[in-house]
């Protein structure tokens, strides 16, 4: 089947094939202009804001929405495919290779011969595994950990595979009293006048926060992310007060704001 007839295609199984197809259509020749001017950089924001999108549904429980975020989601993967097979590097088809043949090189306790039954043992595996194939065995073994990731996640992460050597409070107590002990610095240097050093301690009290969240095996982006929505619900509570007492956010005093925003909660 032409890349022509394939687009029109309604095939169960043969959908993946469909989508590149007109992927291909639209960077050729006498399609879509902003789709031919693309670049791998050019297509980062979208990238990015496809997968937030996706995560964003999840958390909503909006599971017939998911479906459409992992379609938009799937044609980000498309598309770079694509822009890679127009340079003669590889296309969707080695994508999906390459990504089958790690997880059955990753998976030996599946697919060959291993005794990792636990979850904990699987892990542990597949982090040796990765650190072999990329030849990091003499690398430190924080090396590479949680790269391109925003910096919340890739502190959870980095914490995470610490700990896996024993690199790690006991118990969580240890954990808040290093929260409180990053709290009295970060007051001591907010008297002292010293930015660099101010920034550093704001830093450090929230590495430990994320560390409390780790502990109690709460992703720390959820818990942001349930912080934001609480707070802008609430801020438009207080929006909506203040103009029924006949006054907006303009207007009104700071007083008055804390006042509605308090009935808010």
């Amino acid at each position: 089947m032409t890349d022509a007839e394939m687009i029109d295609c309604p095939e169960k199984g043969r959908q993946i094939d469909r989508l590149r197809a007109i992927m291909h259509r639209l960077r050729a020749p006498g399609g879509c202009p902003w789709d031919a001017e693309q670049t791998h950089e050019s297509l980062v924001s979208n990238l990015i804001e496809e997968a937030y999108e996706t995560i964003d549904t999840i958390r909503r429980g909006d599971w017939e929405h998911l479906k459409e975020e992992l379609g938009d989601l799937l044609l980000q993967v498309v598309f770079h495919a694509e822009l890679a097979a127009e340079d003669g590097a590889y296309d969707i088809d080695d994508v999906a290779r390459g990504i089958a043949d790690k997880l059955v090189r990753r998976h030996p306790h599946v697919f060959a011969v291993s005794d990792a039954s636990t979850t904990d043992a699987v892990l542990q595996q597949w982090d040796d595994i990765k650190r072999a194939e990329k030849g990091d065995e003499e690398k430190p073994y924080l090396h590479g950990v949680g790269k391109g990731l925003p910096s919340m996640l890739k502190a959870a992460k980095l914490q995470k595979k610490a700990s896996k050597v024993g690199f790690d409070w006991p118990d969580e107590s240890g954990v808040l009293g290093k929260i409180r002990e990053e709290v009295d610095e970060l007051a001591a240097e907010m008297e002292s006048g010293d930015t660099a050093a101010f920034e550093e301690e704001l830093g450090d009290l929230l590495f430990s926060v994320v560390n409390l969240a780790r502990f109690r095996k709460i992703d720390p982006e959820v818990l942001l992310a349930a912080a934001n929505e609480k707070f802008e619900s609430r801020f438009a509570k207080m929006e909506h007060a203040l103009k029924e007492a006949g006054s907006g956010l303009e207007e009104a005093s700071l007083d008055e704001m804390e006042e509605a925003w308090q009935a808010a909660k």
